[in-house]
């Protein structure tokens, strides 16, 4: 369904995964400003929304995702991964209760709707694609949204990466999330068309600011993508719950080992003004190293880009991205630290004496 701020003067849609939606409204680093001052909403209108009723809701998915959920009050905002066996990621759901219903907020509501129906078995759970009734809308402040509140309480999700309850890798002593007071708001997708008129951003400044806080999204997923990698035990991973799929992987690497790559901020060599496209190779001495997840103009950093690195990568050294037009150097800062992990010294076996 075409979203309806498609239609404002200047609105330029997106790439592929948000062509429904607009990128920007033909002034980014405008944009972004109004953004971070609170002033502007972003339509997320094509991402999913997925609802959950049923006394065991909450039940399964303590039990099958990687966020303690059993006892989440009504209101309260949440995170939570889906894994494969191996630890790796499948899903990432921004979760909300209202005390009768659990609504998940996912970049694709098919494989999330299927996966539940597969594993509720005999539980008292009804899952729901809700994506036609809602429509999600972004803002960095609370603005006067008319959020849907079926059940007497508002559905308005509020980002936790600013306040994590997790274990974080991350060693800035003022992390950038400090400035991240993000929040998603459903409304009903019948009542989208009343917010045009407000001043509004696109994906591309929300993209902007959610790199410049370090804060991973869909965009840094890929086939072999474990939570540690990008910090995400801050907020979507309760080490000491219950078992789940890929609880094994989440002990291991955590407690006893280190993951395989590492999230890194790049600040971009912007003489040529060109920003890499996703997946573009990342390069040290030649070898390359990762790749590219997310990339954007920042009003006051200039082009900087999310990247995932081998974990054994010097921290201190200047990378390059590659890019049609030539090399782009860049400047890493490490948010991931190579040592992440091995929180807890194995007891060794003490030496047999000679005999």
């Amino acid at each position: 369904m075409p979203s309806p701020f498609l239609a404002v003067d200047g609105a330029v849609g997106g790439g592929p995964d948000d062509r429904a939606v607009p990128a920007h409204y033909g002034e980014p680093i405008a944009e972004q400003r109004r953004l971070e001052r609170g002033e502007a909403l972003v339509d997320l209108s094509h991402r999913g929304v997925v609802r959950l009723d049923g006394a065991d809701r909450l039940r399964l998915l303590d039990s099958l995702t990687t966020q303690a959920l059993g006892a989440l009050a009504p209101g309260t905002s949440s995170e939570t991964l889906q894994l494969d066996p191996a630890g790796r990621i499948e899903f990432v759901a921004r979760v909300l209760d209202d005390g009768t219903s659990t609504w998940l907020l996912v970049d694709d509501p098919a494989p999330v709707v299927t996966w539940i129906e597969r594993m509720r078995f005999r539980l008292d759970v009804v899952v729901t694609d809700a994506t036609d009734e809602w429509a999600t809308v972004g803002a960095l402040a609370d603005l006067p949204l008319p959020a849907g509140a079926p059940n007497g309480v508002p559905l308005t999700w509020t980002d936790p990466w600013g306040a994590p309850t997790g274990w974080s890798y991350a060693a800035a002593e003022e992390h950038p999330s400090l400035a991240w007071t993000y929040r998603e708001t459903l409304v009903p997708r019948d009542a989208l068309g009343d917010l045009v008129g407000r001043p509004v951003a696109g994906t591309l400044a929300l993209d902007a600011l959610r790199i410049a806080a370090w804060r991973p999204g869909g965009a840094e997923l890929d086939e072999r993508s474990i939570p540690h990698e990008y910090d995400w035990l801050r907020t979507a991973v309760h080490l000491a719950k219950g078992c789940y799929r890929g609880q094994e992987t989440v002990a291991k690497v955590h407690n006893l080992g280190h993951p395989p790559r590492r999230l890194v901020l790049l600040d971009l060599d912007g003489s040529d003004a060109v920003l890499p496209e996703h997946g573009a190779e990342v390069v040290h001495d030649g070898d390359v190293v990762g790749r590219v997840t997310s990339a954007a103009l920042h009003h006051e950093q200039g082009p900087i880009a999310l990247a995932v690195v081998k974990r054994r990568v010097d921290s201190g050294a200047t990378l390059a991205v590659r890019a049609p037009e030539g090399d782009i150097a860049a400047a890493q800062t490490v948010i991931v630290p190579p040592g992440a992990g091995a929180t807890v010294e194995v007891p060794r076996m003490p030496r047999l004496a000679a005999r």
